[in-house]
């Protein structure tokens, strides 16, 4: 191999803010192009990205240090990779190899008893997917429709809510609650391919991933259809089977019913319109278009219902584990219009019953796992729990929710308590286990130790701005974008004043973050050597970034306490070899002056 003729000769001497701002340029380039219907722009410019060094290397970046799923091993057995290992990859990496078998991999469904099967490529195949995901993302980006929120950069769960809510909160609406049945695993190759109309050889390369087949156990079973979950470009591809789903139904509507609006977040989409008989064609024409695909409507989870009224079925309908719905007046204040005149009824959007029994089943089930932890160790169990669950719906009317969790809770950690100690009194008990905090009433929290019990109630309720229709993180608008990040729903107060305060850029490598990075709050002067957590001894950086940040400072601290020990040595070496003096003129010579004694 020629080495003179490679741009770098290791993995730790990447550039990899240069990298990553030459990557971004062409994926702008391929955003444009696709904006104004230039395909063979598109086409030219994404053979570039695929064969080009910076976009290699950052591929194999992404599958092995920045993805947390990186550990999963495929069917050759390999979970991690050293950097020799990766600088190689990333030199043999291309478009058109053949494909290894995907490793079947079974996770339980969290709203019912079925399992959802993964699949998970190979550390190859997963870089190979990345790097035509840096090619295709863009393209698509440009040409998804606007009401499509599900795993695209820039969107979120959050999103598809609040276009529901902006639809519904001044005027009540029939609405066509639908899931598509097993979405991923019933695709139709060759449909799917000529949506995607892409260059020969890259399309090559997904008909290969397609076709690889599943290893189950000890047996290889042929893919005929689908596209299996799992790898860095599953999503895409589904996003791109069900392009156009939205346009058709808004289409079955005359111009004189108004066209519906569909809110689709993955496989699940709710259509709201005024008429019902709208929805129902809606309905049909969904059917219709699914059967193209290879896809069907799953009847048991499909309905036509009212926000409002009660008819065949309760009012409102669940998306997304949030219950939708509008009360009338006379059960709770009536909203009122943008002229405030009273519309008669209220819009409330809150976590569903099955998602809060469903929450509450898993901490019941934690609690009862550790009975005979350290108390330390249940409240970091169940912080974890608590924080992730409360945080997904602090967006929405959760307040009333929160505090009858909290009651629950706490009636669970009593009798964890009380099982573990019988025989002791409630006084006993209660000191042992809960501190007596100012304004909270009290706390479960161990002695001499600062992490208590994080309440569901604690999560402040903060309303999601939501996205506007055609932006994209690819139009350049840096300004748009840093500024949502810093008013993010799910960003903490700490990481807001730090995005504000470093111009939503990273402190190590320079770059304005992208919203599908994993940023991450690092302290300037480490915690191990004396640093606080205070705001001035924050700073936000990349995942990498953080990662590179921390090895430079162990080799400065390395480097730093190998000076002190040479020098240490050395003053140790003199004074061994040094005479001693013993003389009385030395000792008058070395001896201290007083003041007014004169020159000594």
């Amino acid at each position: 191999m020629n080495t003179a003729a490679q741009p770098m000769y290791g993995w730790e001497m990447v550039r990899w803010a240069k990298v990553e701002r030459a990557v971004f340029k062409l994926r702008c380039r391929i955003f444009r192009a696709s904006l104004r219907g230039d395909r063979r722009t598109v086409h030219t410019l994404q053979r570039l990205l695929s064969r080009s060094w910076s976009a290699r290397v950052l591929a194999v970046r992404r599958v092995t240090q920045d993805n947390r799923g990186k550990r999963t091993a495929g069917v050759d057995g390999v979970s991690s990779v050293a950097p020799v290992e990766r600088f190689a990859l990333a030199q043999s990496l291309s478009i058109g190899r053949t494909a290894s078998p995907l490793r079947r991999v079974w996770i339980p469904k969290p709203d019912s008893q079925e399992r959802r099967p993964l699949g998970i490529p190979t550390i190859r195949d997963r870089a190979t997917q990345a790097l035509a995901l840096l090619a295709l993302e863009p393209e698509w980006e440009a040409r998804f429709e606007p009401n499509s929120y599900g795993f695209r950069p820039g969107r979120c769960c959050w999103d598809a809510i609040g276009a529901i809510f902006l639809a519904i909160k001044h005027k009540s609406k029939w609405v066509l609650d639908a899931d598509i049945e097993k979405c991923y695993d019933r695709i139709d190759h060759g449909a799917l391919l000529e949506k995607l109309q892409t260059y020969p050889r890259l399309r090559r390369q997904i008909r290969a991933w397609l076709k690889a087949g599943v290893v189950d156990g000890d047996e290889l079973f042929p893919t005929e259809e689908g596209a299996p979950q799992g790898g860095p470009l599953s999503c895409l591809l589904a996003n791109v089977a069900l392009h156009g789903l939205e346009t058709a139904m808004q289409r079955a509507a005359s111009r004189r019913e108004g066209a519906p609006l569909v809110v689709r977040y993955a496989d699940d989409f709710a259509v709201l319109h005024p008429d019902r008989e709208v929805i129902e064609r809606c309905r049909d024409t969904a059917s219709a278009w699914l059967a193209q695909m290879g896809l069907k409507l799953k009847e048991a989870k499909t309905r036509v219902t009212h926000t409002l009224f009660s008819g065949e079925h309760d009012p409102g309908f669940t998306f997304l584990g949030y219950c939708v719905r509008q009360y009338p007046a006379g059960r709770c204040r009536t909203g009122k219009n943008t002229r405030g005149k009273p519309l008669g009824f209220k819009t409330l959007i809150r976590p569903s019953k099955e998602a809060v029994k469903r929450h509450a089943d898993e901490l019941r089930t934690l609690i009862d796992a550790n009975r005979w932890a350290r108390q330390r160790h249940l409240v970091e169990r169940l912080n974890r729990k608590i924080r992730g669950w409360s945080n997904y719906y602090s967006t929405v009317c959760s307040k009333r929710t929160f505090t009858k969790l909290d009651h629950a809770l706490f009636a669970k950690l009593w009798r964890w308590a009380r099982w573990r100690h019988p025989k002791k009194s409630r006084r006993w008990i209660a000191a042992k286990y809960w501190r007596v905090r100012d304004g909270e009433g009290w706390v479960f929290r161990p002695r001499c130790s600062e992490t208590s019990l994080h309440q569901h109630q604690q999560t402040p309720i903060r309303r999601h701005a939501k996205v506007r229709a055609a932006r994209s993180p690819f139009d350049g608008d840096w300004v748009y974008w840093s500024t949502r990040a810093g008013a993010y729903t799910g960003t903490s107060r700490w990481v807001a004043q730090l995005l504000k305060k470093q111009r939503g850029r990273c402190e190590f490598c320079g770059l304005h973050f992208f919203p599908t990075d994993c940023v991450e709050v690092d302290h300037i002067i480490a915690r191990r050597l004396g640093g606080r957590t205070i705001y001035g001894n924050l700073q936000l950086l990349h995942g990498h970034c953080h990662d590179a940040k921390t090895a430079q400072d162990l080799r400065e601290q390395l480097a730093t306490e190998q000076v002190i020990e040479e020098i240490r040595g050395m003053y140790n070496t003199h004074r061994d070899t040094e005479e001693p003096c013993d003389s009385k003129e030395s000792r008058t010579v070395l001896k201290p002056s007083r003041p007014g004694d004169g020159p000594a």
